[in-house]
């Protein structure tokens, strides 16, 4: 599979499933989607976001326990970590960003270790 630029600062390969699948064909359009939210995220924020999740397989998926309508299993969403910055933190400024219009609205799950993003079209927020 090529591994393509998406942004200035994300490339497909950091949504690569944990088991080793690629982003399907099928999804590719909707992770440069969320990748393009992520580098407004990554611009205004000024450091780089580490993708501890991208796209997940449904054998995946499902051996992790999630949700069969997970946002990973459509490659529209990465569970981030900003260095130096909570979770809690990394949510408020995707809020305000998704507010000034700079982010597609959507999903925002608050967890211990990291922030998980979607950009599904409509409002979510949860506290993992």
């Amino acid at each position: 599979m090529i591994d393509p630029q998406l942004t200035k600062n994300f490339n497909i390969k950091e949504w690569k499933c944990h088991d080793g699948t690629h982003v399907p064909w099928n999804c590719v359009e909707n992770t440069i989607q969320c990748a393009k939210s992520l580098q407004a995220l990554r611009e205004e924020v000024g450091k780089p976001i580490t993708i501890i999740s991208g796209y997940r397989s449904g054998k995946y998926n499902d051996s992790i326990g999630s949700k069969r309508t997970s946002q990973h299993l459509k490659g529209t969403a990465a569970d981030i970590r900003i260095s130096g910055m909570r979770p809690q933190d990394v949510a408020n400024a995707i809020e305000d960003l998704i507010s000034a219009g700079k982010m597609d609205q959507g999903g925002i799950g608050v967890y211990s270790g990291f922030t998980h993003y979607d950009c599904r079209g409509t409002k979510a927020r949860w506290k993992g």
